[in-house]
């Protein structure tokens, strides 16, 4: 089996465990106060470069990243320098995520925060509203047709925007039909964890003009974030160019432009 494979499996069994803990109406009733920040609202409408940047402390490719990992520090320095969104991976055996990190940056910032993991189940979707997340993921290449578009519905239902995300000409075209999605091209093969920017570049021209699009993985300096954004890139997820730098926030306004 793929890393992906082996992963959505796992996330299938933390659900079930979930679901036994806490149960579903729990999850609605804390989401039920939950202030919606549109992360797609903003790509569309707000100047400049939008990078959504990222935080996490580990990944299957580049292993532990950051020792001392501190998500209150880290979103206040996106948030100081410019980030449009911050994406909060959540999966715990191999990206060391926690739910609670969620949390912690929806205490400290007013941007959309992506919840970033594996979806699977609706009951995912209620942990994001209920921790105060604004945007989930689904990845086309773990996800059947039916699945993807129960859970694209599901978070619609609940209020959030969707990032449904892609690797190859085929996985665009199902991922069209979620008419309300933001297309999110992944230049890494989740399958090998190569990253070929390439990939950005040859899928933009089937992404319809009216769509919010964003380019991911691999983006390391502005020169790219430039011609990504010449063949329509609304934005930007960039997370291991700045997590494993030195000064992650003077990065963020480098590979803004500023």
């Amino acid at each position: 089996m793929s890393i992906l494979d082996v992963i959505m499996n796992e996330r299938r069994v933390a659900v079930d465990a979930a679901r036994a803990e806490i149960p579903l109406k729990q999850l609605q009733e804390m989401a039920s106060g939950r202030q919606h920040h549109s992360l797609k609202a903003r790509l569309r409408d707000m100047p400049g470069t939008h990078i959504i940047a990222e935080m996490k402390k580990a990944s299957p490719s580049a292993g532990v990243m950051q020792d001392d990992y501190n998500p209150a520090e880290i979103a206040a320095c996106y948030l100081e320098n410019g980030a449009v969104g911050i994406s909060v991976l959540t999966e715990p055996l191999h990206f060391l995520g926690r739910g609670s990190d969620v949390q912690t940056v929806r205490s400290i910032v007013d941007l959309p925060i992506l919840r970033k993991d594996f979806m699977c189940h609706p009951y995912q979707i209620a942990e994001a509203a209920a921790w105060g997340a604004d945007v989930i993921l689904l990845i086309a290449a773990a996800l059947r047709d039916d699945e993807m578009q129960q859970l694209y519905t599901s978070a619609l239902e609940a209020g959030l925007d969707v990032l449904a995300e892609v690797h190859t000409r085929e996985e665009l075209d199902r991922v069209l039909p979620l008419s309300e999605a933001i297309v999110g091209v992944n230049s890494r093969n989740l399958k090998t964890l190569t990253t070929d920017l390439a990939v950005a570049h040859e899928l933009a021209e089937f992404i319809p003009e009216s769509r919010i699009s964003i380019a991911e993985s691999g983006i390391r300096n502005r020169s790219e974030i430039e011609s990504l954004q010449a063949v329509g890139y609304d934005g930007f997820l960039i997370g291991e160019a700045l997590v494993s730098h030195d000064d992650p926030g003077g990065r963020l306004k480098l590979l803004m432009g500023g």
